[in-house]
């Protein structure tokens, strides 16, 4: 884990604010057509509409915070979901937590 990549990626308030959602998807998400939990995640469409932001940005964004493994991603057919990635998210934490 690279502490300072990963701080990086969560210097962006709306990568934090993705992260923030996803720890409580069901409370965050309308609930999915195609399946009926949130067991893989969120479907990118949904966290698009909740940031208000382009297709394009969203995918960089969580294209980033997965290079980061921030979050793990799931394809059920053309859809991609994504989920938090805790173990990396608590490591990271406890990271900062001993240096700082």
């Amino acid at each position: 884990m690279n502490i300072v990549e990963i701080s990086k990626v969560l210097a962006n308030q709306t990568r934090v604010n993705i992260l923030r959602w996803l720890k409580n998807p069901e409370a965050n998400f309308p609930p999915h057509q195609e399946i009926d939990h949130f067991d893989d995640g969120v479907c990118v469409g949904f966290i698009q509409d909740k940031t208000g932001l382009s297709q394009s940005t969203i995918s960089t964004y969580l294209n980033s915070m997965q290079n980061a493994n921030l979050v793990i991603p799931s394809r059920h057919g053309k859809w991609t979901y994504y989920r938090r990635n805790e173990e990396v998210i608590q490591a990271y934490l406890q990271e900062l937590q001993k240096e700082l």
